[in-house]
């Protein structure tokens, strides 16, 4: 059985949320002060040259919040400029042929440039995902060339999960028969369906996914780690309802993470 539970934490979906909500009122404020500078300088410019400073709130909100919050901008940067500059003023009808070409190429250009800008930005982050997974697991394998204490490098190793990962992460040990936690990073709480999971994980030397059958209900998806001579190991990670977010080839930093840790372990001295 789990001796311990990892404490609760704030749910990443709700942190999810909040940034995507954060988004949007950017976005929309970021219109509002290109309107503003559009009323500024609309004697000095023609209304479809105007479009211009409307795509400015597109560029900056796609590179710092993602597509949805700028196709956001796009829309509204449109309906401003409808509404405030073109014939008849204060309304969304157009009369003029010149401004409705303009309207429909400024929502043209700014959604090509939302999701380029948008795409830049994700392939950035990926980028910066990778560089920072790499100097986790560079870190971990310090500590056992080190040769650190197996409880320093049990901890470590779900430190290193739950960063990888960017959620909850645990590892349990076998010990006469029984399962223990030894190491928990990430918060999250071990569910007696998890509980279930992970022995299930042991016995059958397979990964469990939790939320498939019959452990639905499960939290963490689990990892045996087994080597002849070497303590037996469960990994688990957490938020299984976000699986998307996680690296490609999840199972190749397990297996790394689990390396290690079964690395630091082996010798008659080394012990959690």
């Amino acid at each position: 059985m789990l001796e311990r539970s990892t404490t609760p934490s704030t749910s990443s979906l709700g942190a999810r949320s909040w940034r995507l909500a954060v988004g949007y009122a950017a976005a929309l404020a970021m219109v509002a002060i290109a309107t503003l500078l559009a009323f500024i300088v609309k004697q000095l410019i023609t209304a479809p040259n105007l479009t211009l400073i409307f795509v400015l709130p597109v560029v900056v909100t796609a590179t710092t919040f993602g597509w949805r919050p700028a196709f956001a901008a796009s829309v509204a940067g449109v309906l401003a400029f409808d509404f405030f500059f073109t014939t008849p003023f204060n309304t969304l009808r157009i009369t003029s042929p010149s401004d409705i070409w303009a309207a429909t190429l400024l929502l043209a250009i700014a959604t090509i440039v939302s999701v380029v800008a948008a795409r830049s930005r994700q392939q950035a982050i990926e980028a910066a995902r990778a560089a920072d997974r790499a100097e986790t697991l560079r870190r971990l394998a310090h500590l056992v060339v080190a040769s650190a204490p197996g409880a320093e490098v049990s901890q470590a190793t779900a430190d290193a999960l739950s960063r990888i990962f960017e959620a909850p992460a645990i590892v349990l040990t076998e010990v006469d028969g029984r399962l223990q936690t030894t190491s928990a990073a990430g918060g999250g709480v071990v569910t007696p369906v998890d509980v279930e999971a992970a022995i299930y994980a042991l016995q059958h030397r397979n990964r469990v996914h939790g939320d498939a059958y019959p452990f639905e209900a499960a939290t963490f998806d689990f990892w045996p780690i087994c080597r002849e001579g070497s303590p037996v190991l469960v990994l688990g990670v957490g938020d299984v309802n976000h699986r998307s977010s996680r690296p490609d080839e999840p199972e190749r930093y397990v297996e790394l993470a689990g390396a290690y840790l079964i690395s630091s372990l082996t010798g008659p001295t080394r012990s959690l």
